[in-house]
């Protein structure tokens, strides 16, 4: 299965290499990233493989968004077919 992991917050050292980190821990393969920054705003999407994951999907995610409220950040992470019927016309 996949799944969409963003990243949006002020731009720092570490951003990257943290989320990356956090999902090799997990056996999480990144299949796909687009990343920018706005003057100092850092944007990041990743698209990730999460059959392999070691650990449920909602313990995963609030890993995730708890790195992010320490880093100053938003980290959200979301099943791939929540994304998309969010993103239906």
């Amino acid at each position: 299965m996949r799944a969409v992991i963003t990243v949006v917050g002020k731009d720092k050292v570490g951003i990257c290499a943290k989320t990356s980190t956090l999902c090799a821990e997990h056996n999480v393969n990144i299949s796909a990233v687009s990343q920018n920054i706005f003057d100092d705003l850092f944007c990041m999407v990743m698209l990730v493989e999460t059959d392999g994951l070691d650990i449920p999907f909602g313990d995963f995610a609030d890993i995730l968004a708890k790195e992010g409220r320490d880093m100053g950040l938003d980290i959200h992470a979301m099943h791939e077919d929540i994304f998309n019927a969010m993103h239906k016309i």
